[in-house]
């Protein structure tokens, strides 16, 4: 049986919606230099139909921990620009929509972000050597000193951490080979880490499934479509561009001609009409 792919967004909220001890393990193996926390509930744990083929809709998982903290797991397999001001926007709606007007801000909980990438963002030479990207509201001339807790978005590049994995802490090695490795026997038959070989049980369970199935086609169709919709609207722009860099370079032209003609002694009005301005 050929297994989904957990990347898919539609199926990787279906094996963390409904296992918050699976989303705690996850959570607490990518923020292992952090005090464990624990999930208490997924705050939106159903899928509507409409989401599945819902362009430009990314299904998330947005959970609770015991402390009231929002934490917000992606899975996103496409990179689209302006990314991080997208990534940036929906972490501060996340803290945002926890009051409204006239509450205390004193009942805001923090709110964690953790998007893993089937992609990579950061890719200077001085940026190969990390796959894992914490940013926080810190000083820039004392780093050490941190505005307060109130946000805070982990960054996971899945395809640099699987080179880098044996720098990797083991519970989250083993988190990228999963998610990296999840259909190679081989590869899945060596990790002991209990979560993922749960996680492992549940993948089987889902591909069995032939609705799963079919409504995890459907979410890989509309992602392929909004990928095309994006690339044909970047092509129509840079056709626009083309364009008006061409008249622009046009009129130019005919203005460096009209200069010449003039300064050769040509009547301004007669050098127009030759060249038809």
């Amino acid at each position: 049986m050929r297994l989904l792919d957990p990347k898919n967004d539609y199926v990787f909220k279906r094996l963390f919606a409904v296992a918050p001890h699976l989303l705690t393990a996850l959570i607490n193996a990518i923020r292992s230099e952090d005090e464990p926390l624990e999930v208490i509930e997924v705050l939106n744990p159903r899928i509507d139909p409409e989401d599945l083929a819902g362009k430009f809709i990314v299904l998330d998982v947005l959970a609770k921990d015991c402390h009231g903290r929002r934490i917000n797991v992606e899975m996103q397999v496409k990179r689209f620009d302006p990314w991080s001001a997208r990534s940036t926007y929906y972490l501060a709606s996340a803290l945002t929509k926890q009051i409204t007007s006239g509450e205390s801000y004193a009942d805001l909980k923090p709110v964690i972000g953790i998007h893993l990438l089937d992609f990579e963002i950061f890719t200077e030479p001085q940026q190969f050597s990390q796959a894992h990207w914490c940013f926080e509201m810190r000083d820039r001339w004392q780093p050490a000193t941190k505005l307060g807790a109130e946000l805070e978005l982990n960054i996971i590049e899945l395809g640099k951490a699987d080179r880098l994995h044996s720098a990797l802490a083991q519970s989250l090695a083993a988190w990228v080979t999963f998610f990296e490795h999840w259909s190679e026997e081989s590869a899945m038959s060596q990790l002991s880490y209990p979560p993922v070989q749960q996680a492992l049980d549940m993948l089987k369970d889902l591909s069995a499934d032939a609705e799963t199935r079919h409504r995890a086609m459907v979410r890989e169709r509309a992602l392929h479509d909004e990928a095309t919709l994006i690339q044909a609207a970047e092509q129509r722009g840079e056709q626009r561009g083309e364009q008006r860099g061409e008249q622009r370079g046009e009129q130019k032209g005919l203005q460096n001609a009209l200069t010449r003609m003039v300064a050769s002694g040509i009547p301004e009005a007669q050098a127009r009409s030759i060249l038809g301005l």
